[in-house]
Formats: C-alpha cells, sequence, structure tokens
C-alpha cells in the first residue's frame, strides 16, 4: 500500500519531578538538602531515511509519545531522561503544523530531521535552592511540560524526470521498459493510483524515473485526484511528457496537449517553466508519424515519436533527458560557486592584501604593473 499524506499527534515527554531531600547520615547532623534534579523528557523526532518510500508504517498509529523523564531522588541522583521517539519517513516528505499550516521542515536529503515534539525539562531538585539564608529549602521544581501537536506529513516524490500527460499514454509501460520498475500495466484509464520510480541507466550515469498518475482537465483546481497528482511534479527537474496519438475517447492529441500544459501552468506552484521533452507515443501504431509532425508543427519545436512496445526511439529519449539534466546540474554547480565565500589568495595572505582573488588585480605575466 503506497501512502503519502498522514496526519499524527506527537507529544514530547515530560520531565522529571525534582527532589526535595535532606542528607541523613549517621554522624552527619544536618546534612542538608540533597534533592536532585528529574531528567528530561524524550522528543519526537522525524527523520528522513533512504530506506523508506512512502509513508505506510505510519497509518496504523496515530499518536506518538515519548516517555517522561524520571524524577530525582536524594543524594542528588539525577533521574534518567527519556529517549527520543524517531519516525522514519522517506527524503522529500514535508512536515506541516496542522493547525497553523506552517511547514516546520522539508526534509530533502538522507538523515535531514525535525524535531516536532520537544521534551520537557527536569526540575531541580532542593539542592539548588540552598542560600544563606535557606538552610532548609522545601521547593522543587516539577518539570516542564512536553510540546504537544498534530503534524501532517506529506511525501512529495524526489526524482530526476517524471512521466506526465493524459491517462493511458502509455507513461507505465515506458517506465517498465526504460527501467527495472513493474508498475501496474492494463488496457483502462488510472491503473497508475500513485508514483513509481526506477532508475534509467544513460551512459556511465543514470537518473531516476517517476511515473506520475495520469492528469485530466481541472487537475489544477483539484478535480478527480488532481492536487494529488500535480504535487508530486513539483521535485522534478524534467518533464517527459507523453501524448497518445489516437486518444481511446476520441479526443484531439495536439489539445490534449495543451490541457495538461494549461493545469500544470495554473498549478498553486507553476510547473510549466520545467524542461520538457515532448513524445509521441505508441509509434507502432499506422499514423503517429502524421500526428508527431502536425504536433512539432503547431509547437515550433522539436517532437520525439517513441514506442515503448518495439523499442523505437527509446535511447532518443533518453539521451534528450540525460543532456537537459547534465545542463540543469551544471547551471546548479555555477550558481552555488557563486555563492561559495572568496577566500584571500596565499599571495595576499603574505603581503597582507586581504582582496579575494575574484577581486584582486592580476598582472599577466612579462608585464609591469606599474604605469609607464
Amino acid at each position: 500500500m503506497f501512502v503519502d499524506r498522514v496526519e499524527l499527534f506527537v507529544k514530547g515527554g515530560d520531565g522529571g519531578r525534582g527532589s526535595a531531600s535532606f542528607r541523613r547520615e549517621k554522624y552527619v547532623p544536618k546534612g542538608g538538602p540533597d534533592g536532585g534534579d528529574g531528567g528530561d523528557g524524550g522528543s519526537v523526532i522525524v527523520r528522513a531515511d533512504p530506506n523508506a518510500d512512502n509513508l505506510a508504517g505510519l497509518t496504523m498509529k496515530k499518536h506518538w509519545k515519548a516517555r517522561s523523564g524520571e524524577p530525582g531522588s536524594g543524594a542528588k541522583c539525577h533521574g534518567a531522561s527519556a529517549e527520543n521517539v524517531v519516525l522514519l519517513v522517506p527524503p522529500g516528505t514535508v512536515i506541516r503544523d496542522r493547525d497553523r499550516g506552517n511547514v516546520l521542515k522539508d526534509l530533502v536529503a538522507p538523515g535531514d530531521e525535525v524535531v516536532v515534539a520537544r521534551g520537557g525539562k527536569g526540575g531541580r531538585g532542593n539542592v539548588h535552592f540552598k542560600s544563606a539564608t535557606n538552610r532548609t529549602p522545601r521547593q522543587f521544581e516539577p518539570g516542564e511540560d512536553g510540546e504537544e501537536r498534530w503534524v501532517s506529513l506529506e511525501l512529495k516524490v524526489i526524482a530526476d524526470a517524471g512521466l506526465v500527460g493524459f491517462p493511458n499514454a502509455g507513461k507505465s509501460t515506458l517506465l517498465s521498459r526504460l527501467s527495472r520498475a513493474t508498475p501496474e500495466i492494463a488496457a483502462y484509464p488510472f491503473t497508475t493510483k500513485h508514483p513509481n520510480l526506477g532508475i534509467v541507466t544513460a551512459g556511465d550515469a543514470g537518473f531516476v524515473l517517476a511515473d506520475l498518475p495520469g492528469l485530466i482537465e481541472g487537475a489544477a483546481q483539484g478535480v478527480g485526484l488532481g492536487h494529488e497528482f500535480l504535487r508530486h511534479v513539483e521535485r522534478t527537474r524534467v518533464l517527459i511528457h507523453l501524448v497518445e496519438p489516437f486518444p481511446s475517447d476520441g479526443g484531439d492529441p495536439v489539445r490534449n496537449y495543451h490541457a495538461i500544459r494549461k493545469e500544470l501552468r495554473e498549478y498553486a506552484v507553476p510547473l510549466d517553466t520545467k524542461p520538457e521533452v515532448v513524445c509521441v507515443s505508441k509509434a507502432e501504431l499506422t499514423g503517429a508519424e502524421a500526428v508527431r509532425e502536425r504536433l512539432a508543427a503547431d509547437l515550433g519545436r522539436e517532437v520525439l515519436l517513441m514506442s515503448a512496445v518495439t523499442g523505437q526511439g527509446l535511447q532518443t529519449v533518453v539521451g534528450r533527458v540525460a543532456a537537459l539534466l547534465a545542463e540543469i546540474k551544471r547551471a546548479e554547480a555555477v550558481e552555488a560557486a557563486k555563492k561559495a565565500p572568496e577566500f584571500p589568495t596565499e599571495a595576499a595572505v603574505r603581503t597582507g592584501d586581504f582582496r579575494t582573488a575574484a577581486v584582486a588585480d592580476i598582472t599577466p605575466a612579462g608585464e609591469s604593473g606599474d604605469d609607464a
């Protein structure tokens, strides 16, 4: 069972009560206060785990509570702190406060984590309240209450490329041909009800391809499962738009293409700006080439023709996607380099001139830096 959205009640453990104790030892009169502190309550933590693929493991239990800290005791004994409760979710999970609506954290990379309910701090024992005027303090702290809240967890699939298009356009079949994924394939629409991921080999590298459920008109407004489907497109870097040449409902393939683009454009987070590879699928059908030419003329750019059944054009599609991804990664590397801190050169450190290498004057070899 694939689950990509859950709501949970989480509560951190309460802090342990401090102790109000006095030292009682033979031959030691008036030993004074020795009450120890209470232990800290456990926290509830959500952590991104690469071995998790969806949120199904959290559906059987709605309330997650950490244990409270142990109370302090005499002889300045500190109460034991409770262990944290860690919930493992797939990378790409967005954690929100359900009632306030604010995002607590977007867990993108494996190992990312967020404390959703912090445990209470343990109370202090009476030993902390001793003073010159209060030799026998009976004050102690009860310990802080742990945080509690309802949180919503929403998974947005992380993939390099995503397959979009009307239902029955051949997306699942294409994924099964390009990777080892085994999505459900049938001769009727909406066989894909949740995203499927596969790894596609492209030369010495590869990329993650997502088969996203078929979209329909009105998806951006929530028609059908529009919002459930479109939010998985948000994290993809490249879109592979499959157009069925002869739709089973008798529709026009060119109109169907523009209908999907309209839904991508009108979604809460505009998705039509993502790089796109347009493909007419089912090239084995007579007349598919004519449809490709008509769509290419309408768009004024390249439209590929491919068949997941015969294998025609598959390597061309993979090559186009790999080239786009490589270009995106190069652009990201350039942006990261621009934001990187600039450090002074070794020569600048020796001379005391701490201008960075990016702005320091560099004199070519054999030329004098002085005015002639």
